[in-house]
């Protein structure tokens, strides 16, 4: 796909329920010029798939998507087989919806967790310890946390990340040291706060109360099932699950402190 066709992919996701932020197309397309694939049938788009290379060891997979009169034909397999081919020796990740991880299996990945999406309006959200702007912050830190809590260093996304229009950051910095940062973006319906990384659960509360302020309306929260603080966090908060991925991976991956992950960046590029 060229950069302006991304939009398909995002509004193919919108479609599927999947509700994606109003300024995702751009970020995704910068992440990987060559990571977005259309497959095509008569000349008219009949599949989509992102393998974004984040680096030389690691990729994402994500927007696997076929419209639901063109399914059972061969046309989102092929373009899989495309996609998994650019991904080279890397390794793959993936948050795929839970029915489909028998097909994943086949493809060679492992489930490794899952995640939940958690929404709602949230109560009981209080402001805690000051927070700061996170374009405030040297971007080394925030850059290192990332690293610390994804299997590949992705700087220019990140960087993306936290200018594009409307992505609204802040920080929490306690001793000199960096302990807790997140994003909050429009999306179709509501709003997605991802990521939100923290030292700990009062951190992530601090960040994520900053980060909603006073307007009572409905967020998202994407959450590491296996991070029980997280998943506390969310349910005090009177947030409900909406729906689950499974992440899951073929290849090996660094570790990640996946006890610091308190929200998922996205689920299409990790």
């Amino acid at each position: 796909m060229r950069p302006e066709e991304v939009a398909l992919a995002v509004d193919w996701a919108a479609a599927e329920g999947w509700n994606p932020g109003l300024a995702d197309a751009g970020c995704f397309a910068a992440a990987d010029a060559g990571g977005f694939l259309l497959g095509e049938h008569q000349g008219q788009p009949a599949a989509t798939l992102s393998v974004v290379n984040h680096d030389a060891r690691f990729a994402f997979l994500g927007f696997y998507i076929v419209p639901p009169d063109l399914r059972g034909r061969g046309f989102g397999l092929r373009t899989w087989q495309a996609g998994i081919e650019r991904a080279g020796s890397r390794s793959i990740g993936l948050d795929g919806v839970v029915a489909q991880q028998g097909n994943y299996r086949k493809s060679g990945f492992d489930f490794a967790y899952n995640n939940v999406r958690y929404g709602g309006v949230p109560a009981g959200l209080r402001a805690g310890e000051a927070t700061v702007p996170l374009r405030d912050v040297p971007f080394e830190w925030i850059a290192q946390s990332d690293a610390a809590v994804f299997p590949a260093n992705r700087p220019a996304f990140v960087r993306g990340w936290i200018d594009a229009k409307g992505h609204e950051g802040r920080a929490l910095i306690r001793g000199g040291r960096l302990v807790a940062w997140g994003v909050i973006r429009p999306c179709r319906r509501g709003r997605k706060v991802g990521p939100l990384v923290a030292d700990d659960r009062a951190a992530a509360h601090a960040v994520l109360a900053a980060l909603v302020g006073a307007e009572s309306s409905e967020i998202f929260l994407d959450v590491p099932q296996p991070n029980r603080d997280a998943v506390g966090l969310a349910q005090s908060l009177a947030l409900t699950p909406a729906f689950e991925t499974a992440r899951m991976y073929r290849g090996p991956v660094r570790p990640v402190a996946l006890e610091k992950v308190f929200g998922v960046t996205t689920f299409e590029l990790g």
